[in-house]
């Protein structure tokens, strides 16, 4: 009798413990779904999935309908009796609605309306129906940001008018530096491999320190795959401008106790045509690059750890090319001309411990980034290396039901070296340490937002020859900068819907070495630079006001914001000479920079999943004595008419049609060129066949699709009299196999 007692005893815990685990993942990409809530409506009580998809139901009873709840995704209704019957995994499918998605922040998971701080996400998907030839392109799909560039392969974002070090960028949850702090230096980041990238308009300095004062770019890698599941791709994507051809592969695995990840991939870009049929020479580029990730959840820990390597060769464009470089009459690929050479290696860690009432994340990392330029010479003439090293800790925890807290620190240190013939800026290295706090308060209708954060960067720029030579003026030095910053936000939710915010943030950036201490000709822009080490930190306090509706088939998102910047650093020409080369010195101001952005979707056809959407954005930036400031963006308004999961027999998975009208743009510096204004249409359509075990997606999509011949006012080649690219159509292929694993533990 006790044998058998024990044995139903036994045989209903296993039964009990089979029931407890819920898995939910992406029905799209099978990709395991965090911070999913599971909670039954009448019932208080409510769990969460984790990093690998997985909660425990087990406060639940078995009579209970669950409902699965995440933002930007549909919410689903079960019994435990069809959780059964589909083993106790649910695919949840993504929504398209425009206010209801889902952010990291760069800190923690959050629902965009229950945030004052803006934040635009990006998901993977969107960035491969683009036809995007990098990320920095991708990301101008959000309104407010837009792209500074050196013809298509050198890039980096504009958020607001604001870029280079007043940017942010976080990759694997640290900060990313790519020697950005030129004009003609790209962010250099590849999309392979990601599955998301953020964007935070505005300062983040209260978590983040100096250089978030402009925004953040947030870029997430990949989700490991469910529990017991292999899964590898093949992805290959054509460009017929530049004859581009792009590929990547990569495997990933669950063993159900670890996780691993491979990935390699490359690309190769001849030079591009604009729409005159007219080719740029010396703007291709190319690019190798490797991912590795290895990791594990357990119970109350989860710990993830990535390896990344990038190397990238680009073209080197300036005015008098043309008078030297002949075109090649095949579109080669090999580098004869001046050109940039950029290695990256990055290692990172993301650890998070639970406890009972609150989590622990520690963030750690080091990256080596090598950069050379060979001008035209038989040898590279400028070599740095920049290392980097940091380690950011972040503890959360409820006060209460209603009041949770964040508690942060950074650690970064940073050491330049020069081993080329010529030097623009010194050997150096800096330190900085910063400490925060955030506080966040609901209480019926109303969300309450506060932050506040100082600390202090040390610089030190040593004895560099070429720098600190006895004819120049700029001595070696050691400085120490102390900041703050703070934020306060509110969020009003009057009724389902319909949400107003408001945010007044300050942000903090340390002036770089550039504008410190160069004293030298820069021969990408052909003006000798002097900076001032006596510069003061770049300050600023930016207020925002954002309204939100969203309804069952009307959605629209607006705000205007207000951005004033003390100490503003900017490069400022003088009439002086330096063998022909115009000298020009680093000088400050204060600037004005307001705006207005606007974001409307409208479900027009429910049955065809039709809709029609329209996003607008426009600035103005103004320095104190009136004049227009740099590369400000344009007027931009994009209409677009797309129609998602077709309901008919042919497998077509989406379509599209925009368009981008940009206004003529003549609030220009007193340097600047008045550019035109423009018209580019874009089309696109996807198709989606699907096997037991393997999904197939090709995707085309038609760029500049009447092959426009236009200047772009934030690309710098409008000044050599080089148009931007002309009609681009991408063709790009993945291949996506999935199986399950042997001996799988349970």
């Amino acid at each position: 009798m006790f044998k058998f007692v024990s044995l139903w005893f036994f045989m209903g815990l296993v039964c009990s413990s089979m029931a407890q685990t819920l898995s939910v993942v992406d029905a799209d990409e099978g990709t395991p779904l965090s911070n999913v809530r599971v909670s039954v409506k009448g019932n208080a009580s409510f769990t969460e999935t984790d990093k690998s998809g997985r909660a425990d139901i087990s406060i639940f009873r078995a009579v209970d309908t669950f409902e699965l709840f995440l933002p930007g995704y549909q919410t689903m209704l079960f019994s435990l009796n069809q959780l059964e019957e589909r083993g106790r995994t649910v695919q949840l499918s993504r929504s398209s609605g425009l206010l209801n998605e889902v952010v990291v922040s760069s800190f923690r998971p959050e629902a965009r309306r229950h945030t004052s701080i803006q934040i635009e996400p990006l998901q993977s998907v969107k960035i491969d129906r683009s036809g995007s030839l990098n990320l920095s392109d991708a990301l101008t799909q959000i309104p407010g940001v837009s792209m500074l560039s050196t013809g298509p392969g050198v890039s980096k974002p504009v958020i607001r008018g604001l870029y280079g070090n007043r940017i942010l960028v976080l990759f694997s949850g640290l900060r990313f530096d790519n020697q950005q702090w030129q004009d003609e230096h790209g962010l250099g980041l590849s999309t392979m491999g990601i599955s998301k990238a953020e964007v935070v308009k505005g300062p983040l300095s209260v978590l983040y320190g100096t250089e978030a004062l402009g925004g953040v770019i947030n870029i997430i890698e990949e989700k490991p795959v469910s529990n017991g599941k292999a899964v590898s791709d093949f992805n290959t994507e054509f460009h017929s401008n530049t004859m581009g051809i792009v590929h990547n592969s990569g495997i990933r695995w669950n063993t159900g106790t670890n996780w691993f990840r491979f990935r390699i991939g490359v690309e190769s870009h001849t030079d591009y045509s604009d729409g005159n049929g007219e080719r740029v020479l010396n703007s291709r580029f190319n690019g190798l690059h490797f991912k590795a990730s290895a990791g594990f959840t357990r119970k109350k820990w989860s710990s993830e750890n990535h390896y990344h390597f990038a190397f990238n060769q680009f073209g080197f464009l300036f005015n008098d090319l043309r008078d030297y470089m002949e075109p090649d009459h095949l579109r080669t690929r090999q580098m004869k001309g001046p050109h940039h050479n950029v290695m990256l290696h990055i290692l990172s860690s993301v650890n998070d411990r639970k406890f009972e009432r609150s989590k622990l994340q520690i963030r750690a990392g080091a990256q080596s980034n090598y950069r050379s330029e060979n001008e035209g010479g038989a040898e590279l003439s400028l070599i740095m290396h920049l290392l980097s090293a940091q380690i950011a800790a972040q503890w959360e925890t409820d006060l209460s039901k209603h009041v949770s807290v964040i508690l942060r620190g950074n650690s970064s240190f940073q050491q330049n070296r020069n081993f080329g013939k010529r030097r623009i800026i010194p050997d150096a290295e800096l330190f900085e340490q910063s400490i925060s706090a955030y506080l966040k308060s609901e209480k019926g209708k109303f969300i309450h937002e506060t932050g506040f954060s100082t600390g202090v960067r040390y610089i030190h720029a040593l004895p560099t020859a070429g720098v600190n030579s006895l004819e120049k003026d700029i001595d070696p030095f050691k400085q120490y900068r102390p900041f703050v910053s703070a934020m306060l936000g509110s969020i009003y939710n009057p009724m389902r819907g319909i949400s107003v915010q408001g945010n007044l943030a300050s942000g903090v950036r340390s002036p770089n070495l550039a504008e410190l201490s160069s004293n030298g000709l820069h021969e990408g822009v052909y003006t000798y630079e002097i900076g001032d080490p006596k510069l003061f930190n770049e300050r600023n306090i930016n207020a925002e006001i954002v309204f939100c509706y969203s309804g069952n088939r009307f959605e629209i998102n607006a705000s205007a914001f207000y951005n004033h910047f003390t100490n503003y650093i900017f490069l400022e020409p003088t009439d002086r000479v330096w063998f022909g080369f115009p000298i020009a010195l680093f000088m400050q101001d204060e600037v004005r920079i307001s705006g207005q952005e606007i974001t409307a979707n409208w479900k027009m056809i429910p049955a065809y999943n039709v809709y029609l959407s329209g996003t607008y954005s426009g600035l103005i930036g103004r320095m104190s004595n009136r004049d227009y400031l740099p590369f400000m963006p344009a007027q931009r308004i994009r209409p677009e008419l797309r129609i998602d999961k077709l309901q008919s027999k042919i497998p077509i998975s989406y379509c599209f049609f925009n368009a981008e009208f940009v206004l003529r743009q003549d609030r220009v510096a007193q340097q600047e060129v008045t550019t035109p204004s423009y018209q580019i249409l874009n089309a696109g359509i996807g198709f989606r066949f699907k096997t037991r075990n393997t999904n197939y997606v090709l995707n085309c999509t038609a760029r500049n699709l009447l092959n426009e011949a236009y200047f772009d006012h934030l690309s710098r080649l409008k000044n050599f009299g080089y148009l931007n690219m002309g009609r681009d159509i991408t063709i790009s292929i993945k291949i996506i196999s999935s199986k399950n694993l042997k001996n799988q533990i349970q």
